[in-house]
């Protein structure tokens, strides 16, 4: 017996495969390597630690406000108490946040209680989505775009290996030029079985027109296809007549699936709390219901958001709630217009900024990697390279 276990103990390595389609994926995600390098920098400058200002990930820095962070506590103080406590919950989410979601963020659709389900974020419900659609689907993707759709896809194979220009086989990249907006030209996009759209975009700030998302719309229904929209900076969009849910658009509801968050609508970024809308009229071709498949993937591999963060947002979609969010909104628009005028008086190409958080702009040829870097190390500012989110981000910078 003790042979057997020396001998186990001295193996080098366990006798499992690993799944090659990780072996596909191209370095670190784009975040971690931001924060890689930025460790790297401090390590190198320690005297500058405290000066640097971070524009790199996504991330809120307000205090979350007073109204809603009384839901969170009240939420808390319930698990201490004989009569508040619960236990487990549904797991697609508390029956009365999704009826307050259905009808506060829905109002304008025929989105209805039933077809919400909670989560713990857009993000984590992007992978649930894809462990729903397997290895067999094709997907189409922005060109830049939020790397999760495309790291995702290659995670469950529905790639080949990558290209000389970086991008994966057996996955449409949708070009967004910035003459177009950053919009594809859908007439020279092949067809896919699901296409990911995210407006207000990430990483471009760009914000799709209510004829730009009917062409979207009007193209996953030509092709008999799922598009899955990504509509976390929704609440950013200000501009009367831009849609802030693909659902506003007829004929959404037999083609698409719609994720959300609390993340920027109210510095819920740490908490975690989000949602995904699968309409009961998305139907698969042999007419089963993709809602139908969804509920077993959350019910089989999520225990629902936690109770104390529901209640949170519960607090989020209340009158008062609202205020507050429209005036963190209002805060985070104010930096972007700080971003604009900068790049104005630099006589910097831009976009974003106006309905979004985000201000993407043209490097005119330059590396983005290496204005990165360039930047980091002469003024201590973090921020994203457009290459990061794909090869049409190249030469720009977030």
């Amino acid at each position: 017996m003790k042979v057997v276990l020396a001998l186990a103990l001295s193996a080098e390595a366990l006798n499992v495969a690993r799944n090659p389609n990780f072996a596909k994926l191209q370095g670190g995600y784009l975040f971690p390597e931001i924060g890689r390098r930025r460790s790297a920098f401090v390590a190198a400058n320690p005297d500058k630690a405290d000066k640097i200002i971070s524009l790199g990930i996504g991330d809120t820095t307000k205090p979350i406000p007073e109204h809603i962070l009384s839901g969170l506590v009240d939420g808390a103080a319930k698990l201490g108490t004989q009569e508040g406590y619960s236990g487990y919950g549904a797991e697609q989410g508390m029956g009365d946040l999704r009826q307050r979601i259905a009808e506060s963020c829905y109002a304008n659709t025929n989105i209805k209680a039933d077809e919400v389900f909670v989560s713990d974020g857009a993000k984590c419900d992007i992978a649930r989505l894809q462990i729903m659609f397997g290895s067999g689907v094709t997907s189409a993707v922005q060109d830049p775009s939020y790397p999760v759709y495309v790291d995702t896809s290659v995670m469950f194979g529905q790639t080949g290996d990558v290209d000389s220009n970086g991008q994966f086989n057996n996955l449409v990249y949708m070009k967004c030029p910035k003459e177009n907006n950053f919009f594809p030209h859908l007439d020279e996009v092949p067809r896919a079985d699901v296409y990911y759209f995210c407006s207000p975009n990430n990483p471009t700030g760009a914000v799709a027109t209510k004829a730009q998302l009917e062409e979207l719309v009007a193209r996953a229904l030509k092709d008999g296809s799922i598009l899955v929209f990504d509509a976390a900076y929704a609440p950013f969009i200000k501009t009367p007549g831009v849609p802030t849910s693909i659902f506003e658009i007829p004929g959404a509801e037999k083609c698409a699936i719609e994720v959300n968050s609390f993340s920027k609508y109210a510095g819920f970024t740490g908490a975690r709390l989000g949602w995904t809308v699968v309409p009961d009229a998305l139907e698969y071709s042999d007419g089963s219901k993709v809602r139908d498949d969804f509920n077993r993937v959350m019910t089989t591999c999520f225990n629902g958001a936690s109770n104390v963060i529901q209640s949170g947002g519960m607090a989020c979609l209340s009158p008062e709630g609202k205020k507050e969010i429209d005036s963190l909104i209002d805060y985070y628009l104010g930096n972007a217009k700080i971003l604009q005028g900068l790049a104005d008086d630099l006589g910097l190409d831009y976009i974003g900024g106006d309905d979004s958080p985000y201000v993407f702009v043209d490097l005119k040829g330059h590396s983005s990697w290496d204005t990165f870097s360039t930047i980091l190390e002469e003024c201590q500012v973090v921020t994203i390279p457009g290459a990061g989110f794909g090869p049409g981000g190249e030469g720009f910078l977030r």
